[in-house]
């Protein structure tokens, strides 16, 4: 998706990511960008001033946000992907396989895995803590606003989102990653990569999802999944990093 006008002031020598470290839509599109190799700069955008940061999107204010150098915006993680799959990588990546299959797992990698996340991170009043002090340190917060955020954001995270999730869902955290892994890769098969031999876009997406969760110790509950982390592995073995 495309949004916003060219702010000619601030054009540089390379295309920008803005984004959140611990997002997970900012870290499909960062997954993406290392497997194709483009070469861009990262700016890291503090969590309470988005709307000040990302003024140039004309109300977007969200991450992730990737700015070309001729100014042009693009915003919406998944439309993001494939728009710059199509510029740099003549769409290869999504130009894979039937497209039916495609767009229904596409889809179903960013209902399923989207939703799944927080509570792995937040499910546990022990360790949504954990994961908001852990945020407090990664993200580019102030002084003063990382300290509110590690130590009040957390029963937010936990007693609203997260529990509210994990209650409609019926499944402990660990155990619905487990389930959406199994059903993952029983649609990959016995092939390496849901794109065949080499990971399409649909992989690229999920890959994030599952990757926006490593910085986390929680991510040894995802690590238990033998062929989960098998194909994780492969495709993390694409990204140049």
């Amino acid at each position: 998706m495309k949004k916003g006008n060219p702010p000619p002031a601030l054009m540089g020598d390379k295309p920008e990511l803005f984004l959140l470290h611990t997002c997970p839509f900012s870290w499909k599109v960062k997954s993406l960008l290392q497997h194709l190799g483009i070469e861009y700069d990262e700016v890291q955008v503090n969590p309470l001033k988005t709307k000040k940061q990302l003024s140039f999107t004309n109300g977007w204010n969200k991450v992730p946000v990737w700015r070309e150098t001729d100014g042009e915006v693009l915003v919406d993680s998944t439309p993001m992907m494939k728009e710059i799959d199509s510029r740099y990588n003549n769409g290869e990546l999504w130009m894979v396989g039937d497209s039916e299959r495609r767009d229904k797992w596409i889809e179903w990698v960013d209902e399923h895995f989207k939703r799944a996340t927080i509570p792995i991170l937040y499910g546990g009043l022990v360790s949504a803590l954990k994961t908001t002090i852990r945020v407090s340190k990664l993200e580019k917060f102030g002084f003063i606003s990382k300290r509110l955020y590690a130590w009040a954001g957390f029963p937010i995270m936990w007693g609203i989102i997260a529990k509210k999730r994990i209650k409609k869902d019926g499944r402990k955290p660990k155990q619905l990653w487990h389930d959406l892994l199994d059903d993952w890769c029983d649609e990959i098969g016995d092939k390496e990569f849901f794109g065949g031999e080499a990971p399409s876009l649909v992989d690229m997406a999920a890959f994030g999802y599952m990757r926006s969760i490593s910085p986390f110790s929680q991510f040894s509950q995802l690590e238990e999944h033998a062929r989960g982390m098998a194909w994780y592995r492969r495709v993390e073995t694409t990204l140049k990093i």
